[in-house]
């Protein structure tokens, strides 16, 4: 277990508790790797709602509510993508919040326009717009995805 991510989702658990909040996440390239830190924490079933790993662009569709002229005009790894992910899984579960993550992490399907790296992540929050950022990331896809979970952990602000 990697202990950093581990002490991270321990620190979000105790800010969500504290604050009565529940947590949703929506994975695309770290395939369900959020929610899998998370619920190594003993005692996450009181702050952690459920998880949704849409890898192809039909489960995006289906579970989280993505637009299919948003895949189409921006394709899956992009910022408005991310939104609705995040978006969607507010509206798809009982959260409070929720984290969504997109992106290449190789070791191909970067392009000149979107390389290997390019992640977007994004947070929703009830009663507030959806908030994303692109990272370009370096490393192998191991550490990419790490990297990905990291910053998507560090970002929840309540």
């Amino acid at each position: 277990m990697d202990n950093e991510l581990f002490q991270l989702a321990q620190s979000l658990g105790r800010l969500l508790k504290s604050k009565e909040k529940k947590i949703a996440t929506a994975e695309s390239c770290t395939g369900g790797w959020i929610a899998q830190i998370i619920t190594e924490v003993p005692g996450s079933s009181a702050w952690f709602d459920r998880g949704f790993v849409t890898y192809s662009n039909s489960a995006k569709i289906e579970m989280l509510g993505v637009k299919r002229e948003t895949l189409e005009k921006y394709g899956a790894v992009s910022a408005q993508t991310a939104a609705e992910m995040a978006a969607g899984a507010l509206a798809y579960s009982d959260a409070d919040c929720a984290i969504a993550v997109t992106g290449i992490a190789g070791p191909d399907g970067g392009t000149k326009e979107k390389p290997i790296g390019t992640v977007f992540i994004a947070w929703a929050y009830k009663s507030q717009d959806v908030k994303v950022t692109q990272k370009k990331l370096c490393g192998d896809r191991h550490q990419i995805r790490r990297q990905t979970v990291q910053v998507a952990l560090e970002g929840v602000d309540l």
